[in-house]
């Protein structure tokens, strides 16, 4: 029992990005409420460790907003906690402009073993219609800052963005690789509502995030990538070998997560859950039939701050049966380059019934989307790679009835 991953997340940023819609908020540095909140999320891992929930725990990632905006003395404190039951990968997220030279050294004490630093582009007319604070020079020496300290480095470009040009792209993925990262993840950018790009485009779909566009940048970081030695393992992730990514393979493959801080998201399984239940006593009890339990916590970084601990929080949840997350299993699987094994298909055809899967199954290579291995299991082509949705409908939507799902609330003023 246990989750095998943990995810914390941190909402405070320097400023918001225009095209974030992620839970982040612009807090000024040394807000006291940054340190109430790193107290309370280091209080809940331990609270996580005394019910059991982190036994089997490996990897673990310290998202946001921005962790490392924290400062070295509470990023130290937070990390810390983490560690002890991250074993074998411990992530935190970066920005160039708060990845100072201190908290780099925080990071390296307490026991991290990656960084994942959010670049986007080295070009200073793109970052600064991305509302980026950071500036080309600033990033490169980031990103050889952490490479020289002995830490496996990862690094966020985004594509598709106001400004860029095919040179421009193909500049900002060199300039990442010339610093020696093992690992680059490139997406597309998404415009979404509530954001500044969201109102800027809100009565247009701009011809610089075209879907040939996105294609064409995708394809040209596919050949820039995998001609310096980087090979794509996921949809959007790019690897050295050894270097790929554990945390966020656990998220496609189907591993239990436990998600602490607000806005952060889990996946456990029935038994997990009701560990968890016992420390939150207003989580209803699992349906009968219920398989996978996914948790949102909906509490607001001041709510967060306050609580006592884990039973102290709101949540959404949903509710999947068996056949639900044997469907959501395939779908996930296809984000992988290696798509799904054989055990995962048959586990699928007893769950939902072989005529189902087979005719899924058919339906996608029918269109492109997928191939069959020698193994007997199946992976996306690079067809499916680019028209992934397609793909990924075709697995969902094997899914029988309607997930249930269910907002609870343990404490006032969620979203705050």
């Amino acid at each position: 029992m246990g989750a095998g991953a943990l995810y914390v997340h941190v909402p405070f940023c320097r400023s918001k990005c225009a095209y974030c819609d992620f839970s982040s908020w612009a807090t000024r540095a040394g807000d006291p409420l940054m340190g109430a909140y790193v107290a309370s999320a280091a209080r809940m891992v331990h609270q996580a460790e005394s019910l059991g929930l982190l036994e089997g725990c490996r990897t673990g990632y310290l998202g946001g907003g921005t962790p490392t905006y924290l400062g070295a003395d509470a990023l130290r404190l937070l990390v810390a906690a983490m560690a002890p039951h991250c074993p074998h990968e411990l992530s935190v997220e970066a920005n160039p402009d708060s990845l100072a030279p201190d908290v780099l050294d925080a990071l390296l004490d307490v026991g991290a073993t990656r960084v994942s630093v959010g670049v986007q582009s080295t070009n200073a007319a793109e970052l600064q219609a991305l509302g980026r604070v950071h500036g080309p020079a600033q990033a490169l020496d980031a990103l050889s800052r952490a490479v020289a300290a002995g830490l496996d480095v990862s690094c966020d470009l985004m594509c598709a963005t106001p400004l860029q040009t095919e040179d421009s792209w193909e500049k900002s993925l060199a300039d990442v690789l010339s610093c020696g990262v093992g690992h680059v993840s490139v997406y597309p950018l998404q415009i979404e509502d509530g954001t500044a790009l969201g109102r800027r485009y809100a009565d247009e779909d701009p011809a610089f995030n075209a879907e040939d566009v996105q294609a064409a940048r995708m394809e040209a970081a596919e050949r820039a990538l995998g001609a310096a030695g980087l090979a794509r393992y996921e949809v959007a992730s790019y690897a050295r070998p050894g270097k790929a990514c554990a945390h966020n393979q656990a998220y496609w493959t189907g591993v239990p997560y436990l998600g602490i801080g607000t806005g952060a998201s889990g996946m456990l399984g029935v038994p997990d859950y009701e560990l968890l239940r016992t420390a939150a006593s207003r989580l209803p009890k699992a349906p009968a039939d219920a398989w996978r339990v996914r948790l949102t916590v909906t509490s607001g970084r001041r709510a967060f701050a306050e609580a006592a601990g884990i039973g102290d929080l709101s949540y959404d949840l949903e509710f999947l049966t068996e056949p639900q997350a044997a469907a959501e299993d395939l779908m996930l699987g296809m984000r992988l380059s290696k798509g799904v094994g054989e055990d995962l298909l048959a586990h699928a055809r007893d769950v939902l019934g072989a005529q189902a899967v087979d005719s899924a199954v058919a339906e996608a290579r029918r269109e492109g989307l997928a191939e069959s291995r020698a193994d007997g299991g199946l992976a996306p082509t690079r067809r499916g790679w680019l028209l992934g949705n397609e793909l990924y409908g075709i697995m969902w939507g094997l899914a029988p009835g309607t997930v249930r799902e269910v907002g609870i609330s343990c404490a006032p003023a969620p979203h705050e």
